[in-house]
């Protein structure tokens, strides 16, 4: 019974989770390729109209079709965070091994400096980095890059100092292998599994801070449309225009959701002591 209701869970999670990601992933392939309207044409002869069937989510402050600026914009989203996942988790994985395999002052060193940066928010830390990189769509990368990287190191130096006990470990340095040698070809892919779950859990940390920035100006420049930006462009107009702030929320919110059960499912999947709840 028990196994049953777990296969069940993953199952739905898995479902969910992927039918929202897919969906998100194919409005921003298409809009590569086609949008019902320029997602930059300005009319104003047009602008604030409501859902209609001309406009199926309404224009902006400017004549902007929301829908053609939405696909524009999960684009732009699923690039910073894919982007900026693979800087933090390249990073992660680099120090974590040297740090988790080799030990000793070096690994002292390592893990000082980490925690001091992990002390810091993560947005507050890339608001910092942006002063020095900054605002634009590279600068989101880098900051949030350099911000969410010591997570990434701290879950791959507690996988390496476990594995670094192990007896294949030990026989592997017994028969000559070199460290090198021995980190990648049986450290580094037992860590595979929690980087997995860990790289799904960061790219909704990451929608969601980029979002945030876009929203207080320092994202994307206009006007080339993030949801961070049509939220924050829609404020003003809450009240007598709420399309202009419901449908760039429900796209994050909605990724987010199915980023989270993608995740658990593959926490689920991937860890076997899930199986025995």
């Amino acid at each position: 019974m028990m196994m049953k209701r777990f296969l069940q869970r993953l199952r739905t999670n898995a479902l969910v989770g992927g039918v929202l990601v897919s969906l998100v992933g194919a409005m921003a392939l298409l809009s590569v390729f086609w949008t019902p309207y320029n997602p930059m044409g300005v009319a104003l002869r047009q602008r604030l109209q409501p859902p209609s069937g001309s406009y199926l989510l309404g224009t902006d402050e400017f004549g902007r079709d929301i829908l053609s600026r939405l696909m524009a914009g999960a684009g732009t989203s699923l690039l910073v965070a894919g982007l900026t996942v693979a800087l933090a988790l390249g990073l992660g994985v680099v120090i974590g091994l040297v740090a988790g395999y080799f030990r000793g002052w070096l690994d002292r060193v390592l893990m000082v400096f980490n925690d001091a940066m992990l002390a810091f928010p993560g947005i507050l830390l890339a608001l910092g980095v942006m002063v020095i990189v900054g605002a634009n769509q590279w600068g989101i990368i880098v900051a949030l890059g350099l911000a969410y990287a010591p997570t990434a190191v701290r879950v791959v130096r507690g996988s390496v100092l476990s594995l670094r006990e192990k007896e294949y470990i030990e026989a592997s340095e017994v028969i000559g292998n070199s460290g090198l040698r021995t980190v990648f070809a049986h450290i580094l892919p037992n860590c595979v599994a929690p980087l997995v779950v860990l790289a799904t859990s960061m790219f909704g940390w990451v929608i969601l801070a980029e979002s945030a920035l876009s929203f207080l100006g320092l994202g994307v420049p206009p006007p080339a449309p993030t949801w961070g930006n049509m939220l924050a462009s829609g404020r003003p107009y809450i009240e007598t225009a709420a399309w202009l702030g419901i449908a760039p929320g429900a796209c994050i919110a909605l990724t987010l959701l199915g980023v989270n059960l993608l995740g658990d499912a593959l926490r689920d999947w991937l860890d076997p002591r899930m199986e025995r709840r």
